[in-house]
């Protein structure tokens, strides 16, 4: 199973669109551990949203599809239909 999920951090008030092979636990863990991208600058990231794909390309096409409409509002009203 393949993922394409978001993140939200209450501290950055920012979301977080990725996808994921790995147990989402898992991905979870990198996401809060200590590094220097995106994601490290806080500790707070919850799953808000997912979907499930059959390929990793699938995953990631969504995931690109998601991050095309650079909006708020859109990744707003997928998490209110639906999802984690």
């Amino acid at each position: 199973m393949y993922l394409c999920y978001i993140l939200y951090s209450k501290t950055l008030n920012r979301y977080y669109v990725g996808s994921c092979t790995a147990p989402l636990k898992e991905r979870l863990r990198r996401h809060l551990a200590n590094h220097k991208g995106f994601t490290g600058k806080t500790k707070d990231w919850e799953v808000v949203y997912t979907e499930s794909f059959g390929s990793k390309a699938e995953a990631y096409s969504r995931e690109r599809e998601i991050k095309s409409k650079k909006s708020r509002k859109y990744i707003e009203w997928l998490i209110a239909s639906g999802g984690a």
